[in-house]
């Protein structure tokens, strides 16, 4: 295991910046996922890690040394990658012990550890067959077996679930966590996916644009973004936002409507603002006109136990988590916003107020 220090990373490709002093201090041990839109710079930086790509500037350095000038092989660690990278004509067992025939092992120490990770991973029943023969899940796997048996410093993750099934990727993103319970290496991971980041990461590190927007651990992030875009890619459904100006004791909306805030905004009157609402925090409340607002419903789809309602608030749209409950499209139905659920957001900056 071991710590990895990003400082000041930053990446050109020609005259394009791609990250811009990037700044990341992963612990002994921890499962840190980088996540962000395409384009963001999260794959960038991992390449750069596995030494991949060229740092233009800044340091990495594993347990204190800096490896910017070390080749890959060794940085001591491990890749998986989104497309598996497995060898065809190579069987299970001879795919995840080739990284140790390279380096010249035993080969009854090669079979002994292929067996441990086997059994870890699943894979044993496995080791005589070839790629082709295999799902996408187990194929998956093979290429974690292949990385775990290098015993590396740090485990690198590109999107490895990227090309499965959303079944599949829930039950990889399990096995995932497993596996790195039990051997507690140094993890960074790669991904799109909000909710794999959500529930895999002890830290996360959100992406934008080739700068750092906020580091957190998963819940940290959800319950105290610091800025509009934070709040907007972390949670599932997506934050709704809504346009208004502050006034006096709340916000006034262009339908008319002035919701009471208990807390000062310190934007001053008259600035506009944009309030957060989080689905699942506008709740169905008892008809009473003094402490609740209309939600018009303009669509419902039923998930099962719960239903994502489709509406408007305050004259804006915004979506909407409810337990499941008989409802029709022009309905409106009673709801109420808790204060402490409530985030308010300046305009022009994004930044959280």
């Amino acid at each position: 295991m071991a710590s990895v220090a990003i400082e000041k990373l930053v990446k050109f490709y020609g005259t394009t910046q791609a990250l811009y002093g990037v700044d990341v201090d992963i612990a002994d041990g921890e499962f840190v996922v980088l996540v962000g839109p395409s384009g963001c710079g999260k794959s960038t930086m991992l390449r750069m890690v596995a030494g991949l790509e060229e740092i233009s500037g800044g340091t990495i350095s594993i347990d204190g040394q800096v490896i910017n000038d070390l080749p890959p092989k060794k940085r001591d660690l491990a890749m998986v990658f989104q497309s598996y990278a497995l060898y065809p004509h190579m069987t299970v067992a001879q795919n995840m012990g080739f990284s140790l025939k390279l380096a010249k092992r035993p080969k009854a120490e090669i079979e002994a550890e292929v067996a441990r990770v086997g059994e870890i991973l699943g894979l044993s029943a496995l080791f005589d067959r070839y790629p082709r023969h295999l799902s996408g899940g187990q194929r998956q796997r093979v290429a974690m077996g292949r990385a775990i048996v290098r015993d590396p410093k740090v485990f690198l993750f590109d999107e490895p679930l990227s090309n499965l099934d959303a079944k599949l990727r829930g039950q990889m993103r399990a096995e995932i966590k497993d596996m790195h319970r039990r051997l507690g290496t140094t993890t960074i991971y790669v991904t799109h996916d909000q909710t794999e980041a959500m529930t895999m990461a002890d830290k996360i590190v959100v992406l934008r644009d080739g700068r750092v927007e906020q580091i957190g651990a998963p819940m940290d992030l959800y319950n105290a973004p610091d800025n509009r875009f934070v709040a907007g890619f972390i949670g599932s459904p997506a934050m709704n936002f809504l346009q208004g100006l502050a006034v006096s004791g709340g916000i006034a909306f262009a339908d008319g409507t002035v919701l009471a805030l208990d807390r000062s905004i310190p934007t001053g009157e008259g600035i506009a603002v944009e309030l957060g609402l989080r689905p699942r925090h506008i709740m169905r409340a008892d008809a009473d006109p003094a402490s609740t607002h209309a939600l018009l419903v303009d669509g419902v789809e039923p998930t099962g136990d719960e239903m994502e309602i489709r509406g408007r608030l305050f004259g804006q749209s915004v979506i909407v988590v409810m337990d499941a409950m008989p409802i029709r499209i022009g309905d409106r139905l009673p709801v109420s916003l808790s204060q402490d659920r409530l985030f308010l957001f300046d305009v022009g900056t994004g930044r959280r107020l």
